[in-house]
């Protein structure tokens, strides 16, 4: 069942771009594509130049206090934003940035859950702050690198909301065993053919035990997150054993 079934209201991201043919891009594609279609969400991209200033239609400026690069202004911004969003509008206003707070599974899921969000793309050095402030903008990372400008960054926000809108994943309980929806990564995965290349599918997965394929999924998931992201791990119980810790993706 979806939003559209049950008429109710698609999930709507507005992005604020100065790059608007780069939505929905891949989003217009296979799970996030079909739901497109569906109407299950909406994909509203609105070109920040619209509000640029004279006629070349000024966006940015040069940084007060001196330095390399522009600024996108205030002023322009703030006109973009007001345009796309009434004061009223519960939606929450988000500012792809890397030093902002780094996104996590729960924060999709609190998204995912409401009404839709309000992206804005910077671009050039970065934002004024004065209209970070000005408009409640939350500033949020995809990760702890830098990016040409805030477009990609919003399309992986995107993904992660809509993949999990009710109807969307064929499967409810497809994304339950992934990682980051637990307490560790994800276990491997097989398929045919049973052996390949002299390598062959665990002879757990494939004797019908689910009580065992269970157990052996697990202890894969803790091995791997061990190997993997030690920083995940939790402190020692009591009895010696590191548990693994509720995680979030980064």
């Amino acid at each position: 069942m979806t939003r559209a079934t049950t008429n109710a209201a698609p999930w709507r991201a507005t992005i604020l771009t100065l790059h608007p043919g780069m939505f929905p891009g891949p989003l217009g594609h296979a799970l996030s594509g079909s739901a497109l279609a569906r109407g299950d969400w909406v994909c509203e991209a609105r070109d920040i130049r619209e509000h640029g200033l004279g006629r070349h239609r000024s966006v940015d400026d040069n940084p007060a206090g001196g330095g390399a690069g522009m600024v996108l202004r205030c002023d322009v911004l703030a006109a973009a934003i007001d345009a796309a969003a009434a004061a009223d509008d519960p939606r929450p206003r988000l500012l792809m940035s890397p030093r902002g707070r780094p996104l996590t599974q729960a924060r999709v899921r609190a998204l995912s859950a409401g009404p839709g969000a309000v992206i804005v793309c910077g671009r050039f050095e970065g934002v004024d702050e004065r209209v970070i402030a000005g408009r409640a903008l939350e500033e949020v990372s995809v990760g702890d690198y830098v990016l040409s400008g805030g477009e990609v960054a919003a399309l992986v926000l995107i993904d992660a909301c809509v993949r999990l809108l009710p109807g969307v994943m064929g499967r409810a309980e497809s994304g339950d065993a992934e990682s980051f929806e637990g307490a560790r990564l994800e276990y491997p995965h097989y398929t045919r053919p049973r052996d390949w290349e002299g390598r062959a599918i665990p002879d757990v997965l494939t004797g019908g035990d689910h009580g065992a394929i269970a157990r052996w999924r697990r202890a894969e998931s803790e091995r791997i997150t061990r190997e993997r992201r030690p920083d995940l791990i939790g402190p020692e119980s009591p009895e010696g054993t590191a548990p693994i810790r509720e995680i979030e993706r980064r």
